[in-house]
């Protein structure tokens, strides 16, 4: 009960802090603060196997699976996003050959 309400203490922590941070970044900073949580979602979903990997209550594998879940859609969407962004950047074929 204690390393649930300590690791409920860090995640409340986190969420404050975060929001603040992100809330205060311009937007010409958007992409690159986009690939920082990118790798912080890749961070969450090793810890979470991690979690996995050791005897654990079922109220912590819970909250593991939907941390998973939600890392990893953070990370796929962000990097559709970040291609999506990229494509804008590229030639098109025709004006490469004119």
């Amino acid at each position: 009960m204690t390393n649930l309400l300590l690791m409920a203490g860090v995640f409340l922590f986190s969420f404050v802090v975060g929001y603040f941070l992100i809330s205060r970044i311009p937007t010409l900073l958007h992409t690159p603060l986009m690939s920082m949580t990118n790798a912080i979602s890749a961070v969450t979903i090793l810890g979470v196997l991690i979690l996995f990997s050791v005897k654990s209550t079922a109220t912590e594998q819970i909250i593991g699976a939907v941390a998973f879940i939600m890392a990893a859609f953070n990370l796929v969407g962000g990097f559709a996003i970040t291609d999506r962004m990229l494509r804008l950047f590229k030639k098109k074929e025709k004006e490469a050959l004119e």
